[in-house]
């Protein structure tokens, strides 16, 4: 991914601890660099096919300008949010904001807080066998695309398919979702337990009947064993229900720790159940 690069851009503005620091307000140095792929823009000059350098900065003055905030950590934080929104051609921004007056009475070229943020591909699998099935996918579909912090939703077609594990319980209907997102994983999972919870979701059996089932299956290609979030999925390997929807929106992709594609995953469980 090429790189396009702002240096040492001066903002005057108020942020800080100090009330002399909010009332007087002193000069900031902001150095952006943001992934873009520039291959088109520079075959055929075309201004649309990359993002404006000066954009960039009126974007940076003008969020730095919005509001006073104490930590420079908080305005590295809303830079990077407000450039990644606001440019869709940008998939990953570094931001360095530098405080040359830092109130520490000793000698130094300033203080500074270097961040990194990047848009991510989330894909999430989805189902329903308890209550108005349909309706409740339909409020999986519109709260998850309408999440804040987030592009480019996509949704495979739904199935309906026996329960897995528990199977005292009615069918399911199933599909897996698209999207990429700003919020971290454990971030996006507290939106997607809020989304569950919305709709009644209750844990009393395990792989048990429930009104909506919203799961991580995979963030990028992160491998995580975290207590309360594992990735890849441990499951979706084993699932039918799982493989058919992602092979719909990601046929060619590669398991993280088995490196094999999706397809094939499929195809050998397909066989192994007939």
């Amino acid at each position: 991914m090429d790189e396009i690069s702002v240096k040492n851009l001066e903002v005057f503005c108020h942020h800080g601890v100090y009330k002399e620091e909010n009332v007087l307000g002193q000069k900031f140095l902001v150095d952006i660099i943001s992934k873009v792929d520039t291959r088109e823009a520079g075959k055929t000059d075309e201004l649309d096919l990359s993002v404006s350098y000066g954009d960039i900065c009126r974007c940076v003055k003008k969020e730095m300008t919005k509001q006073n905030d104490k930590l420079l950590e908080r305005v590295a934080e809303r830079l990077a949010e407000c450039i990644l929104l606001q440019f869709p051609q940008i998939n990953e921004v570094e931001i360095e904001v530098k405080k040359p007056w830092a109130p520490v009475l000793m000698h130094m070229d300033y203080a500074s807080v270097k961040i990194k943020r990047s848009w991510h591909k989330v894909y999430i699998g989805v189902g329903s066998n308890l209550g108005e099935r349909e309706e409740y996918m339909k409020l999986a579909k519109e709260r998850v695309s309408g999440l804040p912090k987030t592009r480019n939703f996509k949704s495979a077609s739904i199935i309906e398919t026996e329960p897995y594990g528990y199977t005292e319980q009615g069918k399911f209907l199933n599909t897996v979702y698209y999207i990429e997102t700003l919020y971290t994983p454990e971030e996006f999972l507290d939106k997607l337990h809020q989304i569950e919870n919305e709709a009644n979701r209750k844990r009393e059996i395990h792989w048990g009947p429930r009104t909506l089932d919203l799961d991580i299956l995979l963030y990028d290609d992160l491998v995580t064993e975290d207590e309360d979030l594992t990735l890849p999925h441990p499951e979706m390997t084993k699932r039918l229900f799982v493989l058919e929807p992602l092979c719909m929106l990601y046929p060619r992709g590669i398991h993280p720790l088995e490196r094999r594609r999706y397809a094939d995953i499929l195809e050998d469980l397909k066989g192994k159940e007939q």
